[in-house]
């Protein structure tokens, strides 16, 4: 009998004593946060001791609904029934067990959240665009329009939590504007104007870093981009010689993404690309629908389902650097960024949507011409490709002009293009390639200047003059800098989208 009480006595003594784990949420949620609103279901989860039992409440709009969470290894995990967008409301997570404790957050609303990724015009902050001050002075006005920012950080294998925040889920101020993506918050600011409900916008990008960093290695290996040398390559970058290991495979991927999976999203927009003109330009046709493939078969598995498992995925196709340039890589990115089709989506990128950017040049940007700072007209762009692709919206003109067929002579080359277009003769961006034989062309062949002829509705008609051998390709814009700022020869007939550069032969 003895025994049996101090066994038991012992037994109150430690749990009196035990260390139990910090109940709290996953680093990526907070006061202020944006969950995705219905017909998708929002995923919460955190911390807790595994023998516990965890409830999550949501409360507001005099309503209050009650789950119950799975806990196990030292997490919950519960998925919320479906809300409809609006707010605010007060999530509290409680922990009934040896250790009780109860989280809540406030001020949360629901509505579409939206990744923003990439490299360095991601990260351009909205303090650094054109009329910025102005910009900065709107945040106010857009309280439901709320922002988070990942923390720079990178791992050699995958996190199931972010290891930093850089900003928590904020409303938008002047100050932290001033800090936060300008193409993001543009894009969310914009979008919130047509939709009228709640958007979260999520940062997690870093300048400087090519595509294989945000990849994962499953992504990777189908692209037969797995094994990489030691020291990663070296930047091209005047300011930065030096081994970074913010480009070795996954490291971005594994810190930056992975920790995100179980959130559910909207989709996700992209402004990534320069890296890569110096690295693997060859395999970006194939790394780059790989990541976007893998992204979305991960967060669609990661919150259980709850994510489209196609969710729309946006992109910015490189704008311009250096202006005398001939060859460096920026055409054939451009291409590539597309799978080869020179249009978005297409059959290989299914519900993508594309901002044609390389009318858009800024020579004396502050900081340097490969950091345009009209934002503004790219996340215009992006938000009608995403009001068009993402959300539907019937007779939205997201695209801008694309050949359905070119006929090509030794005389003369006809275009005929999608829609009805607006021409400009102010330059000459149209190229023919000249072969001395039946064969295809590549960015080594003999390129000439053709001039623009005459026009029609939806049809150009250039000048194959100057080839005196056998006109075997056309491409157009094909530069790393084609024309001056909205300058180009070809637009939608509105004159607001340009025609995107492409690349045809003759021969196969």
């Amino acid at each position: 009998m003895v025994g049996r009480y101090v066994l038991s006595l012992l037994c109150v003594v430690s749990a009196a004593n035990a260390v139990w784990p910090e109940f709290r949420f996953a680093s990526y949620y907070g006061d202020h946060m944006v969950l995705q609103k219905a017909p998708e279901r929002a995923v919460l989860w955190g911390y807790a001791s595994d023998r516990s039992k965890v409830f999550v409440i949501l409360a507001g709009q005099q309503e209050i609904k009650k789950q119950a969470a799975y806990v196990q290894n030292g997490t919950w995990r519960v998925t919320l029934d479906p809300v409809n967008a609006g707010g605010p409301y007060n999530v509290t997570a409680v922990q009934q067990g040896p250790a009780h404790a109860q989280v809540t957050l406030t001020d949360v609303l629901f509505g579409d959240v939206w990744l923003c990724g990439g490299q360095s015009n991601m990260v351009f902050l909205l303090s650094k665009v054109f009329n910025a001050s102005e910009e900065l002075a709107l945040a106010p006005k857009f309280s439901h329009v709320r922002i988070f920012m990942a923390a720079l950080e990178l791992s050699k294998k995958e996190l199931i939590d972010l290891p930093k925040v850089e900003m928590p889920w904020s409303l938008p101020s002047t100050e932290l504007l001033g800090n936060f993506s300008a193409v993001c918050w543009l894009f969310g600011r914009y979008l919130y104007e047509t939709l009228g409900y709640p958007v979260g916008l999520v940062e997690s990008c870093w300048g400087g870093t090519p595509v294989e960093a945000w990849s994962s290695p499953r992504a990777l290996h189908k692209c037969s981009l797995e094994e990489q040398e030691d020291n990663s390559y070296l930047s091209v970058s005047p300011n930065e010689m030096e081994p970074s290991p913010k480009r070795d495979n996954s490291v971005l991927w594994n810190a930056m993404i992975h920790p995100l999976l179980n959130m559910t999203i909207q989709g996700a927009i992209w402004y990534q690309g320069e890296d890569n003109t110096q690295y693997h330009l060859d395999k970006y046709g194939c790394s780059f629908p790989a990541m976007i493939d893998d992204w979305r078969a991960s967060f669609h598995q990661g919150s259980g389902g709850q994510t489209a498992a196609d969710f729309p995925f946006g992109f910015v196709q490189l704008s311009t650097h250096f202006k005398g340039a001939v060859k460096d890589g920026f055409p054939e990115l451009r291409w590539h960024q597309t799978a080869g089709y020179g249009f978005s989506p297409n059959p290989r990128m299914q519900n993508t949507f594309m901002a044609v950017a390389l009318d858009l040049p800024d020579e004396g940007s502050p900081w340097g011409s490969i950091h345009p700072r009209d934002k503004q007209d790219v996340a215009h762009r992006l938000t009608l490709g995403a009001r068009a692709v993402a959300y539907r919206e019937k007779g939205v003109s997201f695209q801008g002009p694309f050949p359905v067929k070119v006929l090509l002579s030794q005389d003369s080359i006809n275009i005929f293009y999608t829609q009805a277009i607006s021409v400009s003769l102010s330059i000459t961006i149209f190229e023919i390639c000249c072969t001395k034989v039946q064969e295809p062309c590549s960015s080594d062949s003999k390129w000439l200047p053709a001039p623009i002829m005459q026009w029609g509705r939806s049809s150009v008609q250039v000048s194959a003059a100057m080839c005196e051998e056998v006109v075997s390709g056309l491409r157009y814009a094909w530069r790393d800098w084609p024309c001056d700022f909205k300058a180009c020869p070809v637009y939608s007939a509105d004159q607001e989208l340009p025609a995107p550069p492409f690349t045809t032969n003759r021969w196969p």
